[in-house]
């Protein structure tokens, strides 16, 4: 296997990351250290070659077994959203859970804002596939679970952030038990053909609140279901 040129040429060059920065902002991404990371992280890395030429376009991209790699937009808002208010002076967030770990491209740039990210993929190749993107980036901080990620975590629960990236038709209660108090859980939620929505819920005690942040279009989250 070729090492790829983390940095980019042609249609992988900065210039063409700046163009999606640019996108991001036009689209209402306000946070500056979201857009950093965003501009930052080597997309064409966790695609395949073929694909490459058109990792910085702000769009959803396939990676195999019927998944996708997230559009940038989606990736910067729900990144936005999970982190709030937060301050980089306030340092990074302890404690992440990821829920579909794909390719690993929303896993390497929720890590740049956290201690420890654990995250849980059910199709075992994409896993593998993406412990191989995360090293070749050099994200160090991430633990890796092949299980239904409708389960969460549960042994290394409770979590500052909860971030989902396929849907489910409703949201599991396990995610909710695993949200640490002041948490916030940013997740699809609906079907493909019914629609879905983005929510952000954050845990206060006992009592959960949520709003939705916009429509959006994510593959399903399979419950009870694992792929080797």
């Amino acid at each position: 296997m070729n090492t790829p040129n983390l940095a980019g040429i042609g249609m992988t060059s900065q210039r063409t990351r700046e163009r999606m920065i640019a996108s991001l902002l036009d689209k209402g991404i306000k946070n500056w250290a979201v857009l950093d990371v965003m501009r930052t992280v080597p997309r064409h890395v966790f695609l395949d070659e073929a694909l490459a030429t058109r990792a910085y376009e702000d769009t959803a991209l396939p990676i195999g077994f019927n998944q996708t790699i997230s559009q940038p937009y989606v990736v910067a808002r729900m990144t936005e959203a999970a982190l709030g208010a937060r301050l980089p002076e306030q340092g990074k967030v302890p404690r992440v859970l990821e829920i579909g770990t794909g390719c690993g491209y929303q896993t390497a740039v929720i890590a740049q804002f956290a201690e420890r990210v654990w995250t849980v993929e059910r199709i075992q190749p994409l896993l593998e596939r993406a412990r191989k993107h995360l090293s070749l980036v050099g994200v160090r901080n991430v633990r890796f679970k092949h299980d239904d990620g409708s389960l969460g975590w549960a042994d290394n629960a409770p979590f500052d952030i909860i971030i989902a990236a396929a849907a489910p038709q409703h949201v599991p209660p396990e995610l909710l038990n695993q949200l640490a108090d002041g948490g916030r859980l940013v997740i699809p939620v609906g079907t493909e053909r019914g629609g879905q929505e983005l929510l952000l819920i954050e845990r206060f005690g006992n009592e959960f609140s949520s709003r939705v942040l916009e429509a959006v279009n994510f593959v399903p989250l399979y419950v009870g279901q694992v792929q080797y």
